[in-house]
Protein backbone atom coordinates (compact mmCIF):
# COMPACT_ATOMS: atom_id res chain seq x y z
CA UNK A 1 0.00 0.00 0.00
CA UNK A 2 2.86 2.42 1.08
CA UNK A 3 4.35 1.85 -2.57
CA UNK A 4 1.17 2.48 -4.52
CA UNK A 5 0.71 6.00 -2.39
CA UNK A 6 4.45 7.04 -3.16
CA UNK A 7 4.22 6.16 -6.33
CA UNK A 8 1.16 8.33 -6.47
CA UNK A 9 2.37 11.27 -4.85
CA UNK A 10 5.16 11.05 -7.36
CA UNK A 11 2.76 10.90 -10.13
CA UNK A 12 1.37 14.27 -8.80
CA UNK A 13 4.67 15.97 -8.06
CA UNK A 14 5.49 15.64 -11.81
CA UNK A 15 2.48 17.11 -12.68
CA UNK A 16 3.14 19.55 -10.46
CA UNK A 17 6.27 20.24 -11.94
CA UNK A 18 5.57 19.81 -15.33
CA UNK A 19 6.63 23.18 -17.78
CA UNK A 20 3.54 25.49 -18.48
CA UNK A 21 5.76 27.18 -21.15
CA UNK A 22 4.94 27.21 -24.95
CA UNK A 23 5.92 24.12 -26.33
CA UNK A 24 8.51 24.93 -28.31
CA UNK A 25 9.55 21.38 -30.17
CA UNK A 26 9.64 21.20 -34.15
CA UNK A 27 7.06 18.52 -33.66
CA UNK A 28 4.62 17.27 -31.43
CA UNK A 29 6.05 14.04 -29.59
CA UNK A 30 3.88 11.24 -29.22
CA UNK A 31 4.67 8.18 -27.21
CA UNK A 32 3.23 4.87 -27.46
CA UNK A 33 3.89 2.81 -24.86
CA UNK A 34 4.67 -0.67 -26.77
CA UNK A 35 7.36 -0.85 -29.64
CA UNK A 36 4.68 -2.47 -31.67
CA UNK A 37 2.29 0.51 -31.26
CA UNK A 38 5.20 3.14 -31.73
CA UNK A 39 5.68 1.41 -35.09
CA UNK A 40 2.07 1.33 -36.00
CA UNK A 41 1.62 4.71 -34.79
CA UNK A 42 4.73 5.87 -37.17
CA UNK A 43 3.15 4.45 -39.83
CA UNK A 44 -0.06 6.50 -39.36
CA UNK A 45 1.54 9.79 -38.29
CA UNK A 46 4.66 9.54 -40.97
CA UNK A 47 6.55 13.16 -40.57
CA UNK A 48 4.03 15.01 -38.81
CA UNK A 49 4.86 14.02 -35.09
CA UNK A 50 8.24 11.98 -33.20
CA UNK A 51 6.87 8.81 -31.98
CA UNK A 52 8.69 7.11 -29.25
CA UNK A 53 7.91 3.58 -27.58
CA UNK A 54 7.67 3.77 -23.54
CA UNK A 55 9.64 0.27 -23.63
CA UNK A 56 12.23 -0.57 -25.72
CA UNK A 57 12.43 -3.53 -28.26
CA UNK A 58 12.91 -7.03 -25.95
CA UNK A 59 10.98 -6.16 -22.61
CA UNK A 60 8.01 -7.71 -21.12
CA UNK A 61 4.98 -5.18 -20.58
CA UNK A 62 3.39 -7.68 -18.33
CA UNK A 63 6.19 -7.15 -16.12
CA UNK A 64 6.84 -3.81 -16.96
CA UNK A 65 7.58 -0.83 -14.27
CA UNK A 66 7.65 2.94 -15.14
CA UNK A 67 10.61 4.59 -13.82
CA UNK A 68 11.23 8.67 -13.21
CA UNK A 69 12.35 9.11 -16.50
CA UNK A 70 9.24 7.38 -17.71
CA UNK A 71 7.26 8.91 -15.99
CA UNK A 72 8.84 12.75 -17.11
CA UNK A 73 8.55 10.98 -20.54
CA UNK A 74 5.13 10.88 -20.16
CA UNK A 75 3.92 13.90 -19.07
CA UNK A 76 5.88 15.72 -21.22
CA UNK A 77 4.45 14.02 -24.31
CA UNK A 78 2.16 16.06 -26.50
CA UNK A 79 0.10 12.55 -27.03
CA UNK A 80 0.35 9.13 -25.03
CA UNK A 81 -1.22 6.56 -27.08
CA UNK A 82 -1.30 2.88 -25.24
CA UNK A 83 -2.78 -0.47 -25.94
CA UNK A 84 -5.14 -1.19 -22.90
CA UNK A 85 -6.76 -3.96 -21.90
CA UNK A 86 -4.07 -4.59 -19.02
CA UNK A 87 -1.71 -5.50 -21.58
CA UNK A 88 0.44 -2.72 -19.60
CA UNK A 89 -0.68 -4.12 -16.17
CA UNK A 90 1.54 -2.72 -13.68
CA UNK A 91 0.92 1.20 -15.22
CA UNK A 92 -2.73 1.27 -15.41
CA UNK A 93 -3.27 3.73 -12.07
CA UNK A 94 -0.51 5.52 -13.59
CA UNK A 95 -2.71 5.80 -17.08
CA UNK A 96 -5.90 6.61 -14.83
CA UNK A 97 -3.87 9.52 -13.11
CA UNK A 98 -2.38 10.96 -16.47
CA UNK A 99 -6.00 11.17 -17.37
CA UNK A 100 -6.42 14.68 -15.85
CA UNK A 101 -3.77 16.51 -17.30
CA UNK A 102 -2.96 14.44 -20.86
CA UNK A 103 -3.88 13.56 -23.72
CA UNK A 104 -4.25 10.07 -23.92
CA UNK A 105 -5.58 7.50 -26.72
CA UNK A 106 -6.49 3.85 -25.36
CA UNK A 107 -6.14 2.55 -28.89
CA UNK A 108 -8.23 -1.01 -27.98
CA UNK A 109 -10.91 0.70 -25.93
CA UNK A 110 -13.72 0.96 -28.80
CA UNK A 111 -13.45 -2.96 -29.68
CA UNK A 112 -16.60 -5.13 -29.76
CA UNK A 113 -17.11 -6.94 -26.73
CA UNK A 114 -17.66 -10.16 -29.42
CA UNK A 115 -13.96 -9.79 -30.67
CA UNK A 116 -12.47 -10.12 -27.19
CA UNK A 117 -10.88 -13.12 -25.38
CA UNK A 118 -11.33 -14.00 -21.85
CA UNK A 119 -9.82 -16.31 -19.49
CA UNK A 120 -12.29 -15.63 -16.76
CA UNK A 121 -14.46 -13.22 -16.25
CA UNK A 122 -12.66 -10.61 -14.54
CA UNK A 123 -11.69 -7.06 -16.34
CA UNK A 124 -7.86 -8.52 -16.31
CA UNK A 125 -8.94 -11.85 -17.77
CA UNK A 126 -9.18 -9.71 -21.12
CA UNK A 127 -6.71 -11.48 -23.61
CA UNK A 128 -4.73 -8.37 -24.94
CA UNK A 129 -2.24 -9.84 -27.88
CA UNK A 130 -4.82 -8.44 -30.19
CA UNK A 131 -1.92 -7.74 -32.55
CA UNK A 132 -1.80 -11.45 -33.80
CA UNK A 133 -5.16 -11.46 -35.89
CA UNK A 134 -4.26 -8.93 -38.53
CA UNK A 135 -7.48 -8.00 -39.00
CA UNK A 136 -8.31 -7.00 -35.32
CA UNK A 137 -5.13 -4.83 -35.05
CA UNK A 138 -6.08 -3.30 -38.45
CA UNK A 139 -9.79 -2.93 -36.29
CA UNK A 140 -8.11 -1.32 -33.42
CA UNK A 141 -5.84 1.01 -35.73
CA UNK A 142 -8.84 2.45 -37.73
CA UNK A 143 -10.16 3.45 -34.43
CA UNK A 144 -7.05 5.01 -33.72
CA UNK A 145 -6.82 6.65 -36.67
CA UNK A 146 -10.09 8.23 -36.23
CA UNK A 147 -8.79 9.69 -32.63
CA UNK A 148 -5.31 11.03 -33.92
CA UNK A 149 -7.68 12.94 -36.22
CA UNK A 150 -9.86 14.12 -33.60
CA UNK A 151 -6.75 15.21 -31.92
CA UNK A 152 -5.36 16.91 -34.78
CA UNK A 153 -7.78 18.43 -37.21
CA UNK A 154 -4.92 19.43 -39.57
CA UNK A 155 -3.37 16.02 -40.11
CA UNK A 156 -6.61 14.59 -41.47
CA UNK A 157 -5.42 14.55 -45.12
CA UNK A 158 -1.98 12.77 -44.37
CA UNK A 159 -3.40 11.03 -41.65
CA UNK A 160 -5.75 9.27 -44.23
CA UNK A 161 -3.06 8.77 -47.26
CA UNK A 162 -1.26 7.29 -44.71
CA UNK A 163 -3.40 4.92 -43.44
CA UNK A 164 -4.61 4.04 -46.36
CA UNK A 165 -1.30 2.71 -47.76
CA UNK A 166 -0.45 0.96 -44.84
CA UNK A 167 -3.63 -0.80 -44.97
CA UNK A 168 -3.17 -2.54 -48.16
CA UNK A 169 0.34 -3.48 -46.39
CA UNK A 170 -2.01 -5.25 -43.64
CA UNK A 171 -4.05 -6.79 -45.79
CA UNK A 172 -1.54 -8.13 -48.19
CA UNK A 173 0.07 -9.71 -44.79
CA UNK A 174 -3.13 -11.18 -43.18
CA UNK A 175 -4.08 -13.03 -46.87
CA UNK A 176 -0.03 -14.28 -46.40
CA UNK A 177 -0.93 -15.83 -42.52
CA UNK A 178 -4.01 -17.40 -44.15
CA UNK A 179 -1.58 -19.45 -46.55
CA UNK A 180 0.98 -20.32 -44.55
CA UNK A 181 -1.34 -21.54 -41.86
CA UNK A 182 -3.62 -23.33 -43.96
CA UNK A 183 -0.58 -25.28 -44.83
CA UNK A 184 0.01 -26.04 -41.16
CA UNK A 185 -3.58 -27.18 -40.69
CA UNK A 186 -3.96 -29.60 -43.26
CA UNK A 187 -0.67 -31.21 -42.01
CA UNK A 188 -2.18 -31.48 -38.53
CA UNK A 189 0.07 -29.80 -36.62
CA UNK A 190 -0.44 -26.98 -33.91
CA UNK A 191 1.41 -24.30 -31.83
CA UNK A 192 2.65 -25.14 -29.01
CA UNK A 193 4.14 -21.74 -27.05
CA UNK A 194 5.78 -20.58 -24.06
CA UNK A 195 2.82 -18.89 -22.80
CA UNK A 196 -1.13 -18.18 -24.15
CA UNK A 197 -0.01 -15.12 -26.17
CA UNK A 198 -1.74 -17.08 -29.69
CA UNK A 199 -5.07 -17.05 -28.57
CA UNK A 200 -6.36 -14.81 -31.31
CA UNK A 201 -4.26 -16.24 -33.78
CA UNK A 202 -5.34 -19.37 -33.34
CA UNK A 203 -9.19 -18.19 -33.79
CA UNK A 204 -7.91 -16.19 -36.82
CA UNK A 205 -5.71 -18.17 -38.72
CA UNK A 206 -8.42 -21.84 -37.53
CA UNK A 207 -5.12 -23.72 -36.19
CA UNK A 208 -4.99 -24.68 -32.80
CA UNK A 209 -2.67 -23.25 -29.74
CA UNK A 210 -1.10 -24.39 -26.60
CA UNK A 211 0.50 -21.98 -24.08
CA UNK A 212 2.96 -23.96 -21.15
CA UNK A 213 2.05 -20.71 -18.82
CA UNK A 214 -1.56 -18.71 -18.90
CA UNK A 215 -2.40 -14.92 -20.51
CA UNK A 216 0.40 -13.27 -18.85
CA UNK A 217 4.18 -14.08 -17.83
CA UNK A 218 4.15 -13.98 -14.50
CA UNK A 219 2.13 -17.31 -14.11
CA UNK A 220 3.96 -20.24 -13.56
CA UNK A 221 2.75 -24.08 -15.27
CA UNK A 222 2.45 -26.63 -12.70
CA UNK A 223 2.81 -30.42 -13.25
CA UNK A 224 -0.54 -31.31 -14.64
CA UNK A 225 -0.23 -28.66 -17.29
CA UNK A 226 3.08 -29.91 -18.38
CA UNK A 227 2.16 -33.74 -18.28
CA UNK A 228 -1.12 -32.70 -20.43
CA UNK A 229 0.95 -31.01 -22.85
CA UNK A 230 3.57 -33.62 -23.16
CA UNK A 231 0.28 -35.96 -24.08
CA UNK A 232 -1.06 -33.37 -26.65
CA UNK A 233 2.52 -33.38 -28.80
CA UNK A 234 2.57 -37.26 -28.14
CA UNK A 235 -0.91 -37.51 -29.79
CA UNK A 236 -1.02 -34.92 -32.36
CA UNK A 237 2.70 -35.66 -33.84
CA UNK A 238 3.92 -32.48 -32.83
CA UNK A 239 7.60 -31.66 -34.36
CA UNK A 240 8.84 -28.09 -32.10
CA UNK A 241 7.49 -26.09 -29.41
CA UNK A 242 8.68 -22.58 -29.54
CA UNK A 243 10.34 -19.91 -27.24
CA UNK A 244 9.73 -16.42 -27.00
CA UNK A 245 12.15 -13.79 -26.90
CA UNK A 246 10.93 -12.10 -23.59
CA UNK A 247 10.30 -15.63 -21.96
CA UNK A 248 13.08 -17.38 -20.43
CA UNK A 249 12.94 -20.85 -22.18
CA UNK A 250 13.76 -22.90 -18.86
CA UNK A 251 9.82 -23.97 -18.94
CA UNK A 252 10.09 -25.46 -22.81
CA UNK A 253 13.21 -26.86 -22.02
CA UNK A 254 11.56 -29.37 -19.02
CA UNK A 255 8.84 -29.67 -21.50
CA UNK A 256 11.47 -30.97 -24.40
CA UNK A 257 13.32 -33.36 -21.70
CA UNK A 258 9.85 -34.56 -20.46
CA UNK A 259 8.88 -35.46 -24.33
CA UNK A 260 12.39 -37.24 -25.09
CA UNK A 261 11.86 -39.25 -21.94
CA UNK A 262 8.51 -40.47 -23.77
CA UNK A 263 10.63 -41.54 -26.57
CA UNK A 264 9.11 -38.29 -28.50
CA UNK A 265 12.17 -35.81 -29.43
CA UNK A 266 10.96 -32.02 -29.99
CA UNK A 267 12.95 -29.12 -31.45
CA UNK A 268 13.16 -26.19 -29.41
CA UNK A 269 12.00 -23.45 -32.18
CA UNK A 270 12.28 -19.61 -32.47
CA UNK A 271 12.06 -17.34 -30.61
CA UNK A 272 8.87 -16.16 -31.64
CA UNK A 273 8.41 -12.25 -31.07
CA UNK A 274 5.40 -11.69 -29.05
CA UNK A 275 4.88 -8.74 -26.79
CA UNK A 276 7.75 -6.69 -28.36
CA UNK A 277 9.59 -5.94 -31.98
CA UNK A 278 13.19 -6.69 -32.66
CA UNK A 279 15.57 -4.21 -32.30
CA UNK A 280 15.47 -1.31 -35.33
CA UNK A 281 16.42 -2.43 -38.89
CA UNK A 282 16.14 -6.01 -38.27
CA UNK A 283 13.67 -8.09 -40.20
CA UNK A 284 11.53 -8.25 -36.94
CA UNK A 285 12.26 -4.55 -35.75
CA UNK A 286 8.39 -3.50 -37.69
CA UNK A 287 4.85 -5.08 -37.21
CA UNK A 288 4.67 -6.51 -40.63
CA UNK A 289 8.02 -7.48 -40.53
CA UNK A 290 7.58 -9.41 -36.76
CA UNK A 291 4.82 -11.21 -38.20
CA UNK A 292 6.20 -12.67 -41.48
CA UNK A 293 9.35 -13.21 -39.18
CA UNK A 294 6.94 -15.63 -36.93
CA UNK A 295 4.98 -17.25 -39.67
CA UNK A 296 8.25 -18.19 -40.86
CA UNK A 297 9.83 -19.78 -38.25
CA UNK A 298 6.77 -21.51 -37.49
CA UNK A 299 6.13 -23.01 -40.91
CA UNK A 300 9.63 -23.84 -41.50
CA UNK A 301 10.07 -26.02 -37.59
CA UNK A 302 6.79 -27.60 -38.20
CA UNK A 303 6.63 -28.77 -41.90
CA UNK A 304 9.48 -31.02 -43.67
Amino acid sequence: MRKIVLVIFLILGLFSCKKSSPDTREKPMIVATTSILADAISEIVGDLADVQPLMPAGVDPHLYKASVRDLDLLTNANLVVYHGLFLEGKMTEIFEKLAYSQNLINMSEDLPESKLLRSGPEAHSVDPHIWFDVQLWEMALDNTVEKLIKWKPEWEKQIRENWKAYQIQLQALNAYADKVTGELVSSGQALVTAHDAFAYFGKAYDIEVRGLQGLSTLSEPGLRDLGNLVQFIIDRNIKAVFAEQTISPRALNALVQACEKRNHPIQLAGPLFTDSLDAPNTEAGTYIGMVQTNLNTIHQALLP
